[in-house]
């Protein structure tokens, strides 16, 4: 008959390590779920972001301002077309250069700058929060209680989220939004502005 063998006891040190490395894992597990769930929230929600891009308004409805946010290829020609179309009685262009003169935007868009007669420069603005102040000077300046606002896809949702900020109740805003190519990175990019703007508004800052 034979023997079995003798079992060795675990030294206490072993078992300890063993429990460490055991608990050290158990947090590794947690933290991974726990960073994996805004992740996924932030992914889906970019996916929402990218499939929901608002798209151009017809050019027939009427509004009594059209304001072009500067920045991004197509939105200057839009709003010149709202507002040669009779659809629109004024624009404005926020966010222009300081030295910027209607002589010289007309020459860098090859127009004549009598087409820019009911055009006004607004120079103010260096931000989407500064645009949106611009715009509701100028709103209240012209008495105007709608406007189009023309700017790219992308980020229409938060330049519309900074003139809710400062537009007074009852003035309609009408999105224009550019087509612009979809590049992931840029779309990313303004969706987390979106998101870190939003989160800003809702805790109460400025």
């Amino acid at each position: 008959m034979s023997r079995k063998p003798a079992v060795r006891p675990v030294k206490p040190s072993t078992r300890t390590r063993q429990q460490g490395r055991a608990r050290r894992a158990g947090w590794l597990v947690w933290a991974a779920r726990a960073l994996a769930i805004p992740v996924l929230g932030w992914t889906l929600g970019l996916l929402w972001f990218s499939l929901a891009l608002p798209g151009a308004a017809p050019l027939a409805e009427r509004t009594d301002g059209v304001v072009v946010l500067t920045g991004g290829v197509g939105r200057f020609q839009r709003g010149l077309q709202v507002v040669e179309s009779g659809t629109a009685r004024r624009m404005l262009i926020s966010g222009v250069g300081r030295h910027t003169t209607r002589r010289q935007l007309a020459a860098a868009y090859r127009i004549a700058t009598r087409r820019l007669g009911t055009t006004d420069l607004g120079y103010e603005a260096i931000d989407t929060r500064s645009n949106a102040e611009e715009t509701a000077r100028w709103v209240a300046a012209n008495k105007f209680t709608s406007i189009r606002l023309v700017t790219s896809a992308g980020h229409m949702r938060r330049a519309r989220l900074e003139l809710a900020r400062v537009l007074p109740p009852g003035i309609a805003v009408l999105q224009d939004a550019v087509p612009s190519e979809p590049h992931a990175p840029g779309l990313a990019f303004e969706y987390s502005k979106y998101l870190l703007r939003r989160a800003a508004l809702l805790a109460g800052a400025a």
